[in-house]
């Protein structure tokens, strides 16, 4: 007789049944569908900074702003779509929707691109930024409208999509759980291959082509990615909604606070056993919390239990890990932004073929390509071998080694910008918009170390959300993943303003402030980026030390 999955249900709401949903065909469609979405998010994304700044004639540091607080937002949205997965709806029909309303937005800036009139009037290279006038009014709403409908439809399938994939895994076998973490390393590897064909292809396309052309493959992408995961559906295993996580969470909190200060003399033992029911032991981590347990509250509503107490403390305990992986996610958002830029200010030949700056990012894309089956298939193995446990390598010191190398990268990215900046002097070319006679593949170097950050960082950060938070919390844990990468972009678009806050006193120039980028001081900012960095490192191995695998507490 075929057994059902407790709790879990088919895409028909019917019980899911062992042997005939989830397991690896389910979690391959998932895969497929991620190197669809990622390919119409990142094409944009990527070349999005030089997008504004060419045909929306904003400066180069408004339009990294703009673009950070884009992708910030994006990014910070997946926590509606890990809330609504495990309050309401379901993991299934959390991306359906997520995905037609990424397509609406990708539709609205199409359109913008396509049609003169919703565009500002083209500026010549050797306009002033005075002169050439920012978008504005209707054209600038339609910008922005596209952008957040685009930036929504982002956030619900990056908190619904990852989830989806790996409650595909029965997390009771040893076998289950060894799929579950390939699953999360060849989730960052379709991310990565998404991201190369955005970079190469469709950038190409929009520097060549028109931008309309570009926004167009990404339109017709994310549409093709409905149909695909839907073909899916009778595959899949659904983990059934248990209500508000965060309601359990406040509820515990005011408890625990109430019992603490209002204490009210505690009922019979009977009565004990009969609201507090518990399936647990009460754990002395974070032992005022245990507070909200007695079996005479202020109110009813305020009724725990040891269970929902024990996972309010582990949902607490990842807070500090997810507190030291914002500033990584900062280093990352150069990525995107002044990276970028600076690679346009330079030689971006190779022999007779000219590389867009914006395909840049193909550097750490091949790097995690490479990498993650390498480290699925022959490191893991090993490390398994030689630890004797299940993981191999914890989850915190992947996340520990992607922050070393986010430190090496801005040293390196400092470095970088010292030589440029010597060059445009030494050809007296500070004050012409010409590309300098360097190569651009000075870049890359930055771009290796940054890509190898963002592999062991999401991948270890993604599994361990998972793995760590209770059942009913997973989507929503696992979406603090990128809620980490959007603080981390926000955190960028603050030092931007900070730096040049602070750096313009006294009548000095600001560091980042100007429409020609060889004014920037981006060496000095890259060092400020490197030593926050390593004192973030250290804040991390203070946490990370003293946590405690859910496994083992």
């Amino acid at each position: 007789m075929v057994s059902k999955w407790e709790g879990y249900v088919d895409w028909r709401n019917r019980p899911a049944m062992k042997g005939r949903h989830g397991g690896i065909l389910a979690a391959f469609f998932v895969l497929a569908v991620e190197v669809m979405e990622n390919l119409a998010y990142l094409a944009n994304a990527s070349n999005l900074v030089l997008y504004l700044s060419k045909h929306m004639n904003y400066s180069p540091s408004r339009s990294a702003i703009i673009v950070t607080n884009f992708m910030g937002t994006a990014f910070l949205l997946a926590l509606l779509g890990g809330f609504l997965s495990d309050a309401f709806f379901t993991t299934y029909h959390i991306f359906l929707i997520s995905a037609a309303i990424e397509f609406m937005g990708l539709l609205v800036l199409t359109i913008q691109a396509q049609i003169p009139a919703l565009e500002p009037p083209h500026c010549s290279p050797t306009a002033t930024n005075t002169g050439c006038g920012e978008v504005a009014g209707g054209k600038a709403a339609a910008l922005f409208i596209g952008l957040y409908l685009v930036a929504l439809g982002v956030g619900g399938i990056k908190g619904s999509l990852p989830p989806h994939g790996a409650e595909q895994f029965d997390e009771n076998s040893a076998d289950g759980r060894k799929k579950r973490s390939s699953f999360f390393n060849y989730y960052v590897f379709c991310l990565a291959f998404g991201a190369l064909i955005a970079v190469t292809f469709v950038v190409w396309i929009e520097d060549n082509l028109g931008w309309q052309w570009g926004f167009g493959v990404s339109t017709l992408t994310i549409l093709l990615s409905i149909p695909i995961f839907l073909l899916g559906s009778s595959t899949y295993r659904i983990k059934v909604p248990a209500g508000s996580p965060i309601t359990t969470i406040f509820k515990v909190l005011v408890a625990a606070i109430c019992n603490k200060f209002f204490p009210r003399k505690p009922s019979n033992a009977i009565m004990n056993m009969e609201t507090s029911p518990s399936t647990s032991k009460e754990t002395q981590d974070l032992k005022f919390l245990n507070e909200a347990i007695t079996s005479n509250p202020l109110h009813r509503q305020l009724e725990c239990n040891t269970n929902q107490v024990e996972e309010v403390k582990i949902v607490l305990k990842t807070i500090p890990i997810f507190a030291s992986t914002i500033m990584l996610n900062c280093c990352l958002a150069q990525l995107s932004t002044f990276s970028i830029q600076q690679a346009a200010t330079m030689n971006t030949s190779l022999g007779s073929f000219t590389v867009p700056p914006a395909s840049l990012p193909v550097f750490p894309v091949i790097f995690i390509l490479v990498l993650a089956p390498v480290y699925d298939h022959i490191v893991v193995p090993f490390a398994r071998r030689v630890t004797r446990s299940e993981m191999g390598i914890t989850h915190l010191q992947r996340i520990g080694f992607g922050l070393v190398m986010s430190i090496v990268a801005m040293a390196v990215a400092a470095l970088v910008e010292v030589k440029t900046r010597q060059v445009a002097i030494q050809h007296g070319l500070m004050e012409s918009t010409d590309p300098l006679p360097i190569t651009f593949l000075w870049i890359a170097i930055q771009y290796l170390f940054l890509g190898s950050a963002d592999l062991f960082s999401l991948a270890g950060l993604l599994e361990f959300f998972f793995t760590e938070a209770p059942t009913s919390k997973r989507s929503l844990a696992t979406s603090f993943s990128w809620a980490s990468l959007a603080v981390g972009y926000y955190m960028n678009s603050v030092l931007v303003s900070v730096v040049n806050r602070v750096t313009g006193l006294s009548g000095h120039a600001p560091w980042l402030i100007g429409p020609n980028l060889n004014h920037y001081r981006l060496d000095r900012f890259y060092w400020v980026m490197c030593v926050l960095s390593g004192l973030n490192f250290l804040n991390y191995l203070f946490w990370a030390r003293r946590y405690k695998y859910r496994s083992s507490s």
